[in-house]
């Protein structure tokens, strides 16, 4: 990476999203941040079919709401090694989804974009189903009248 590539990677990620250290030896390391791992495995989340949210907490909301922009690692928590990595994400399906199918479809999505952006080898992706997303309230009250004697009469 040259010292542009690098300042634009430290403007949008943060100073220490990429840490390259050269040793006196052959080696260099190249250290990926979690932060970096928890946004490539938001983005191939927020492209399944079946996902209604990000289940992030409070914290990941408050960060939305004050910077305005949306939170692509919200819900994903990382613990990067040297070479492998374990992803837990959390999610909120649509309703009449069927659960196994759109976690296995997170599974492979995360693990394949992760492998081939960062070179890391995923060795867990779980997926934690934090609830489900209805629309039932909103069609119950529209269809409901507003007012008893108009559905007697």
């Amino acid at each position: 990476m040259d010292e542009n590539n690098n300042s634009v990677v430290e403007n949008v990620l943060g100073e220490n999203a990429v840490e390259n250290t050269v040793d006196n030896t052959t080696e260099s390391t190249i250290k990926i941040a979690d932060d970096v791992v928890a946004v490539i495995a938001g983005v191939a989340v927020s492209e399944v079919q079946g996902v209604a949210s990000m289940a992030g907490g409070f914290a990941g909301g408050i960060t939305e709401v004050l910077s305005g922009k949306k939170n692509l690692s919200k819900g994903i928590k990382v613990e990067v090694g040297e070479k492998e990595t374990k992803i837990d994400v959390n999610i909120i399906v649509e309703y009449g989804t069927r659960i196994p199918d759109v976690a296995f479809e997170i599974q492979n999505r995360v693990k394949k974009a992760v492998e081939n952006m960062t070179g890391l080898k995923v060795v867990e992706v779980n997926v934690h189903v934090q609830g489900v997303n209805t629309q039932f309230d909103e069609i119950k009250k529209d269809d409901q009248p507003e007012n008893n004697n108009d559905a007697q009469n």
